[in-house]
């Protein structure tokens, strides 16, 4: 083992001490979420202390095909057949996510001075992993990218547990499920199976957020067909939480007082932007009977698709429904961003 390789599971050693102390602090002090929020909010701290950290590599991704599988376990025949009913709210995803572009490109462009790809993919509500990739194709700052988009998703997931709790009294603190000992070990087994062959598929075919859409299709494919007959147990979510929210919080490592006051900074205002435009898609699309109010909330809220996954589990809520929402709303946005970057570039 290289010295490089001994320093990068060192840092990895240290940021899991971190995420499960958060973890351990927010269970003990009951607060919402405390397996995602308390990793989270720890090594956000520890970083901003200036402690070295990293992500789990290729294990952490792994652990996020958990999210996947409840989901794509959740698809049963009668969902499918209600599927139809969604089309009015669907509709709406377009028009929600050119308005957030009308909102966060002048935002990032004129008021913070970004040049035109950081501007433009810090404003797309898109997959983390794939406006990076975008954006450094672009020749963006790929850096304030990761630091705006961490600080939107962070921002908004820790809002949207408030939120739910002073509008439906929903009780995030309760197990996401059954346990493992319900469950059946030839279920986990099977399920296991299919987060990493479906996470390794879509990868094949380069499809965006591969960790979580592969095993989705796969476990829909195996829930439909009857093999899969449970969601994973509590014990998958919970560990698929803590590493989701660890991950988050290491995007901090290293960050400068400059980074925080300008890249912290917008995206900080950003998601409060963000967060009063989708309330305002959400009241209307409540008062219009287009869509049940919780699952409103987590289906036009734009946190982090895994993220908004784990609250929708915690929350009970409709899975199909949130789910098919921020599907349309990523794969829009992955398709169109760089067309219509490349079109606004050429006119300016």
């Amino acid at each position: 083992m290289t010295s490089e390789s001994v320093r990068l599971w060192r840092r990895r050693a240290l940021t899991l001490v971190f995420a499960v102390a958060g973890a351990g602090l927010f269970v003990t002090l009951k607060l919402p979420l405390p397996l995602l929020l308390g990793p989270m909010t720890a090594c956000l701290i520890a970083a901003l202390c200036g402690a070295r950290m990293a992500d789990m590599g290729p294990f952490g991704t792994y652990l996020r095909t958990f999210l996947g599988l409840a989901v794509g376990a959740s698809i049963t025949p009668d969902l499918v057949h209600r599927l139809p009913a969604m089309a009015g709210s669907l509709a709406f995803v377009p028009l929600f996510i050119t308005a957030i572009a009308c909102l966060g490109y002048p935002l990032f462009r004129r008021v913070f001075g970004f040049d035109h790809p950081t501007a433009w993919y810090a404003a797309m509500p898109g997959g983390l992993q794939d406006m990076l990739v975008f954006g450094q194709e672009a020749g963006g700052d790929v850096r304030a990218l990761s630091l705006i988009h961490a600080t939107r998703v962070l921002a908004i997931v820790t809002l949207a547990p408030i939120l739910m709790h002073w509008f439906w009294e929903v009780d995030l603190t309760r197990a996401p499920g059954r346990p493992a000992s319900e469950v059946g070990l030839d279920q986990i087994a099977i399920l296991m199976v299919a987060g990493l062959v479906g996470w390794k598929l879509a990868e094949r075919l380069r499809l965006f957020g591969a960790s979580i859409l592969g095993p989705m299709i796969l476990a829909a494919i195996l829930s439909l067909s009857g093999i899969v007959t449970a969601r994973p147990p509590t014990e998958m979510i919970w560990a698929a939480q803590l590493f989701i929210g660890l991950s988050v919080g290491v995007k901090y490592s290293g960050i400068t007082a400059r980074e925080i006051r300008i890249d912290v900074g917008a995206g900080l205002l950003y998601a409060v932007l963000l967060a009063v435009l989708s309330l305002c898609f959400i009241e209307f699309l409540t008062q219009t009977g287009l869509a049940p109010g919780q699952e409103a909330f987590l289906a036009f809220l734009p946190g982090g698709q895994a993220e908004m996954v784990v609250i929708s589990i915690m929350a009970g809520a409709d899975l199909a429904f949130v789910v098919s929402h921020h599907l349309l709303r990523l794969v829009l946005v992955i398709t169109l961003a760089p067309i219509v970057a490349r079109v606004v570039m050429r006119r300016g």
